[in-house]
């Protein structure tokens, strides 16, 4: 049986949102060199072209991923640069059709590990405005959720050290004020089980803050179900590994839960061999609730119209299954109620002209 053919027309046409995707993660090459000669840091990068830096950006494994982003974050050291990558963010999203997008800022990197002396009202001011001229000049929307490295606050044998969280838990805080939405944990699961963040999540909900950590990506359900119990997590990021668990996948499509999966990441840091592999159609066969997403998108050469090719091309997705995905991400976004419903409108809108059309 042929696979559906969808053109890439339709996909770049299909208003869309976006839910699991990182700002630090998702600068680009121009970017990366633009920062890097702004701080005379391009000594630090092994290439000073686009190109090169692209070759570099391939994926190898795992502490490479870790190199990258670790040398970009270093590059991020004003209020100004946070407004330049929030900026070009807003105009890669009017590129692809993104309409709205919630974006993971690490913050406690930034003013704890790297050295910078950044304060938060610092962070908050370029994010601000790099958002806002995105919204004037490419009609895009962000929201952030600033989530906790869960590495630096679990260490094994040497017990829990708290301040990541509590530090990252004021910031959100402070953020709630300039379109902070959700709280998140992030980084390698291994050695750092959700449960000992339950605190500092407890404190973000009664704040009125979601709860969307990261989980069942490197560990299986184990975490999923801590990250559930303990935080209250009202959407997972990532959570394909619930398809080892049939009672968590009962549970998770019980409560319609929104699983914010990332394929093309998945495959490259291991997670599933190939695509073949990958869980995605099966959990969204069995009923549960999922989005697609691009988390790290030049480190995996991936966008957010990959990830919907994938769907089409590897998956067989037609055009109605694309759409009805692309509104799952409408749907389970945390954008205040009357942008979420002028994104539906717009997207119901654009659906039933292409219905009408056809």
């Amino acid at each position: 049986m042929t696979k559906p053919i969808v053109p890439d027309s339709f996909i770049s046409a299909m208003p869309k949102a976006e839910l699991h995707i990182h700002l630090e993660g998702a600068i680009q090459p121009a970017t990366v060199l633009e920062l890097a000669a702004a701080h005379g840091m391009l000594d630090t990068l092994p290439a000073h072209d686009e190109e090169g830096l692209r070759r570099w950006f391939v994926f190898r494994d795992f502490d490479h991923f870790v190199d990258i982003y670790e040398a970009i974050q270093a590059l991020v050291r004003t209020g100004e640069d946070f407004a330049t990558i929030a900026y070009r963010n807003g105009e890669d999203m009017a590129a692809q059709g993104i309409r709205y997008r919630e974006l993971t800022v690490t913050t406690f990197t930034h003013t704890h590990l790297l050295g910078k002396g950044l304060a938060i009202e610092e962070i908050f001011a370029g994010l601000e405005d790099g958002r806002r001229r995105a919204r004037r000049d490419f009609g895009v929307d962000m929201r952030w959720v600033i989530d906790i490295p869960r590495n630096v606050g679990s260490k094994p044998g040497r017990g829990y050290d708290p301040l990541s969280a509590n530090v990252t838990l004021a910031h959100a805080r402070y953020g709630m004020d300039h379109g902070v939405v959700g709280f998140g944990l992030g980084g390698n699961e291994v050695g750092a089980p959700p449960e000992v963040f339950a605190h500092a999540f407890a404190a973000a909900k009664a704040e009125g803050l979601r709860s969307l950590p990261h989980a069942g990506e490197t560990c299986g359900p184990e975490s999923v179900w801590g990250a559930l119990h303990d935080l209250g997590a009202e959407r997972i990021g990532h959570g394909v590994r619930a398809v080892e668990d049939p009672a968590l996948l009962l549970h998770l499509k019980e409560r319609q839960i929104p699983l914010e999966i990332n394929p093309t990441s998945n495959i490259c840091l291991g997670v599933y061999a190939n695509p073949d592999q990958h869980p995605f159609a099966h959990l969204d066969r069995m009923g549960l609730f999922v989005t697609v997403n691009s988390d790290d998108p030049p480190f995996f050469n991936t966008d957010l119209l990959g990830e919907y090719r994938l769907l089409a091309n590897t998956f067989g997705y037609d055009k109605a299954n694309l759409a009805r995905i692309a509104r799952n991400a409408l749907v389970a976004s945390y954008a205040e109620p009357g942008l979420k419903q002028n994104l539906l409108a717009e997207f119901d809108g654009w659906l039933a002209a292409l219905d009408h059309s056809s």
